[in-house]
């Protein structure tokens, strides 16, 4: 059954909520001081850097595409504009990430943007029952299935992680 939102829950929290999706949430104590948001929210939380993702837009030939890649590693933008169909990618610049999502850097959630993008994920998460993303806001993290974040994204999952 999936966790009912606080009336302090996120975007996020409210569309997993009004799916019906079934999810855990993490809230830790961010670190400002923390170099990586990701390997922080792996390493408070004890889980695989490996099982954690962190979520990053990119401008693909003009249009803004969420990529969704493990903590530990890298977004290959070659790969991610193949897998949407397009030529070059590079990463968005992190004032428009955040009025396009409404969260801000550290804390975009894939789940409850303002505006629908297109979707990747990488496929590795598909090795996983459960994968943890942003909640939402630096500090919160939320565990849900592969399979449900791609259905609520509307994603598709393909090689887009490096080392």
């Amino acid at each position: 059954m999936a966790k009912k939102s606080s009336p302090g829950g996120t975007p996020a929290t409210v569309a997993l909520t009004a799916a019906g999706v079934a999810f855990t949430v993490h809230a830790y104590d961010h670190d400002p001081a923390a170099p990586s948001y990701g390997l922080e929210a792996a390493e408070v939380l004890g889980l695989p850097p490996e099982q954690v993702f962190k979520t990053l837009l990119a401008d693909v030939d003009g249009e803004l595409v969420v990529a969704i890649v493990p903590v530990a590693g890298k977004l290959d933008l070659k790969a991610l504009a193949s897998a949407v169909g397009g030529k070059k990618a590079a990463m968005a610049d992190p004032q428009v990430a955040e009025r396009t999502t409404g969260y801000v850097v550290g804390g975009i959630s894939p789940l409850g943007q303002r505006k629908r993008l297109r979707t990747v994920l990488d496929e590795t998460a598909v090795l996983f029952d459960t994968v943890y993303v942003s909640g939402g806001r630096r500090g919160f993290d939320i565990g849900l299935s592969p399979d449900d974040l791609l259905a609520l994204t509307d994603g598709l999952a393909a090689d887009i992680a490096r080392d």
